[in-house]
């Protein structure tokens, strides 16, 4: 097989297909880790060469033009295999694709990066701008929307500065400068920034008029519709105090975090835990053998001082939590109900509507794990409602 060649084929609605990120020979289908810790099915692939497939356009020239309908630029979409590229990995064809009933008004595209330390979708904006803005238009095709509003916070000038300037051949694209806030990367944040409008709990941006994507989703995007090339690498951050040479790497989705780690100088002694992801919505992987998936944004390389979990005290009572959630929850009243199983509790609660942003574990005066015990709350509750539901 060759760089491209299609090796897992979606079967539900919601999924995506799989292309090969390399050329060589399937040596096995197995179980491998991945950064959530669970194995999952995997091709095998001993490497030979650096063959693509044909029909993808590896040349730098930038394509602006397109005569495809909206659902030709969506099915090619779907067969590049696309996903949101802000970590949550949700099909990008099924979000181009509203329920009955609703209609996009405006597409807002999401280069917020608000996450700390990562840098992966700064420094794609940066060196891919024009091809941004050719992937945002051919969104606004998808979804048959005549705006696009285009979301940078105001920590990154040089893209502000670039988008603008661009943005002046692109009829109905604007740039919208964004203060410094976490969690404003996150989907119903954006959108109540740029429009003022509040997604209700439970309900998606498409109830407001608005569709989101990510920037790394709109550069692949146009690579998909005008490049024919599917998606099998990104820009992934690999950082650290401690790390020798912390850098953004255009990886093959497949290789192993180690391998990354290796290129950017490789572990440093100090290492008490390696995070996929940034510090905030990271989770802290088992070994480096783990490979980049579609969604790994980056690789955090945290010393050991730092790393270390304080002892956990009693709840104080003090609503830090509270004050600072983004989604208006209880954190420690949904941690109880999590720690305790009372899952019809948790999901009157809203403990669906959680964001996993960690903003209430990092303001807790008592370190708290509220994060943890969410987290796996808010999976429990959403298998009942799937299992309610079927």
């Amino acid at each position: 097989m060759k760089v491209g060649t299609l090796i897992g084929k979606t079967v539900g609605f919601v999924s995506a297909n799989i292309h090969s990120s390399v050329s060589g020979t399937v040596l096995k289908i197995d179980k491998a880790l991945d950064t959530s810790g669970y194995k999952r099915d995997a091709v095998f692939i001993q490497v030979e060469g650096d063959q693509w497939e044909e029909k993808i356009d590896r040349s730098e020239t930038v394509v602006k033009s397109c005569t495809l309908t909206s659902k030709e630029i969506i099915d090619k979409i779907s067969a590049a295999g696309i996903v949101g590229m802000g970590g949550a990995t949700f099909p990008t064809h099924v979000k181009l694709l509203p329920p009955p009933g609703t209609k996009a008004e405006v597409l807002i595209i999401n280069g917020v990066e608000c996450e700390p330390y990562l840098t992966s979708d700064h420094q794609l904006m940066l060196e891919k701008t024009e091809e941004i803005l050719v992937g945002t238009t051919l969104l606004m095709k998808a979804i048959n929307v005549e705006k696009a509003v285009i979301g940078i916070e105001n920590n990154k000038k040089d893209a502000i500065a670039r988008f603008t300037a661009a943005v002046k051949s692109y009829p109905g694209i604007s740039v919208q400068p964004l203060k410094v806030q976490y969690p404003q990367g996150g989907e119903k944040q954006l959108i109540d920034a740029i429009l003022g409008r509040q997604v209700p709990s439970g309900a998606l941006p498409i109830s407001v008029g608005a569709v989101v994507q990510n920037v790394g989703t709109a550069f692949a995007v146009y690579e998909a519709v005008q490049k024919n090339k599917p998606l099998v690498e990104r820009v992934v951050t690999v950082t650290g105090k401690d790390l020798k040479n912390p850098c953004n790497i255009l990886s093959r989705v497949g290789i192993s975090v180690g391998d990354l780690i290796q290129f950017a100088g490789g572990l440093p002694e100090t290492t008490g835990k390696i995070v996929c992801g940034g510090p905030m919505m990271g989770k802290a992987i088992a070994s480096v053998e783990v490979p980049v998936t579609k969604g790994t944004s980056g690789i955090l390389i945290i010393p050991t001082l730092e790393s270390k979990r304080k002892r956990m005290r009693e709840c104080i009572r003090c609503t830090k939590c509270i004050q600072v959630c983004p989604m208006g929850l209880n954190p420690t009243l949904l941690m109880n109900l999590s720690e305790f199983g009372e899952w019809e509790k948790a999901e009157k609660g809203r403990i669906t509507d959680c964001i996993e942003c960690g903003s209430c574990s990092f303001t807790c005066p008592s370190d708290r794990p509220l994060l943890d015990y969410i987290r796996m709350g808010k999976g429990k509750v959403m298998g009942i409602i799937r299992a309610r539901k079927g």
